[in-house]
């Protein structure tokens, strides 16, 4: 199992460096043909928990390590996490210890070997700092503070707990069903038969909500497109996008790719849906996403969602997924919380307060405008509502989602703990019959 925790440790130190978890772990993965479907799971399970829990590690680590954290070789610090981990995890300190330390190169193994078995003797019970403020929750729930006094000021103390908590947890496997190449019930038997324990969603009734599945990306029924991975946050946006068959629908910042795709399968393939990412790279992405599904209604196109290339009026429905902070998507993207800063917010509402105007240029009269992001921040949700209420006056708002939706301005906002899913804000808004285009 070693082989593990060195290609483990591999990723932790690149993350730290920049690398982005989600995109780097299944490269490293993809290069390593000797590892089984058991041991890439645990490679997965192992860089991400690490990565969720720096700061609780980083807490306990402080308290036996008789150098600073940042002082030490990346590999080392990385090592250190690593075994933390495995030991709050419940792994039995011989195997945490002994498989973390052979993982190591030979000159640092006797530092590793020392101060994990200094943890090991800690606990469990781990102790922690005691309290209700900021920093104590902060350590106990590996978050920093900022994100902790902003979700305790969005959605109350209770629920900001609640969602802290459940970012420490891996997400479950929501697969949304391609109704062009299978029903719900045949991907449903077929993943019971493999030995999944498989459920429906409680937000999207449709959704089947996967445990026990192995790498998702292996599933026959996601590699032969009759099914995509999503959330049922997000595959509940394109449910009040709403496209019809026939509809010409602008997706204005599609990558990955899941909305645009989602739609296109809600179409039945028909009409026209323009799936636009700004990155090349992301934009080749969406195009294999689509190719997968077997879609030949969506096209694909390198364009910014500033400078759109397309006539004033011409779309029937216009997606805007907006680039945010993800506050919603912490444990989906595990590296987030560490990455994101503060001062990120601002920007980030500037951009998506020019990407609304554009987008909202590209609806016909009559047509629907959808904006949605994936954080939970004021500043990203139900003030981009008061810029739009401002900006777009031959707009109206149509009715949110409803419950466990939350009305928040004229939108809705759904916190991860209110059904178990990413969370997300939407404002659906209409554009008057008499409207330019």
């Amino acid at each position: 199992m070693s082989a593990s925790r060195e290609v483990a440790i591999d990723a932790l130190v690149r993350v730290e460096g920049g690398a982005y978890a989600h995109v780097l772990v299944p490269r490293l993965l993809a290069r390593r043909r000797g590892l089984s479907a058991r041991d890439r799971a645990h490679v997965t399970e192992l860089v991400h928990g690490t990565i969720r829990m720096q700061r609780a590690l980083d807490h306990q680590l402080a308290q036996v390590s008789a150098r600073p954290l940042p002082d030490l070789d990346p590999v080392v610090r990385a090592a250190l996490r690593l075994g933390a981990y495995q030991l709050h995890s419940g792994v039995a300190p011989h195997a945490a210890v002994a498989e973390t330390v052979a993982a190591v190169p030979a000159r640092a193994r006797g530092y590793v070997n020392g101060v994990l078995r200094a943890l090991a003797r800690r606990g469990p019970p781990w102790p922690w700092p005691a309290g209700d403020g900021v920093e104590a929750v902060g350590v106990r729930t590996s978050h920093p503070d900022w994100i902790v006094e902003t979700l305790v000021r969005e959605l109350g103390r209770d629920d900001a707990l609640r969602t802290l908590a459940l970012a420490d947890q891996p997400p479950p496997v929501t697969l949304r069903v391609n109704p062009l190449r299978a029903s719900v019930e045949e991907v449903e038997r077929e993943l019971r038969a493999g030995g999944a324990r498989v459920g429906r969603g409680a937000l999207v009734p449709d959704a089947l909500v996967v445990h026990g599945a192995g790498d998702v990306g292996a599933l026959p029924a996601v590699r032969d497109g009759r099914a995509t991975p999503q959330d049922q946050a997000s595959q509940a946006v394109v449910a009040a996008l709403d496209p019809r068959p026939g509809e010409r629908v602008l997706d204005v910042a599609a990558a990955p790719g899941g909305k645009a795709g989602a739609a296109a399968e809600r179409m039945g393939d028909t009409g026209l849906v323009l799936a636009a990412d700004r990155h090349p790279g992301r934009a080749r992405t969406v195009a294999r996403a689509v190719a997968r599904l077997g879609l030949r209604g969506v096209r694909v196109a390198v364009a910014d969602g500033r400078q759109l290339p397309v006539r004033t009026g011409a779309f029937d429905r216009v997606l805007l997924d907006a680039p945010c902070s993800g506050l919603g998507v912490l444990r989906r993207r595990p590296d987030a919380r560490w990455r994101v800063r503060p001062g990120d917010v601002e920007a980030l509402a500037g951009l998506q307060r020019a990407l609304l105007l554009e987008a909202a240029r590209a609806v016909r009269p009559g047509g629907r405008l959808v904006y949605s992001v994936c954080t939970l921040t004021a500043a990203e949700t139900v003030a981009i509502d008061e810029f739009a209420a401002e900006a777009l006056g031959d707009f109206v708002a149509l009715a949110p989602p409803p419950a466990p939706w939350v009305p928040l301005g004229r939108g809705a906002r759904l916190a991860p703990c209110a059904a178990g899913t990413d969370g997300m804000y939407v404002l659906v808004l209409e554009r008057a019959a008499s409207g330019p285009g």
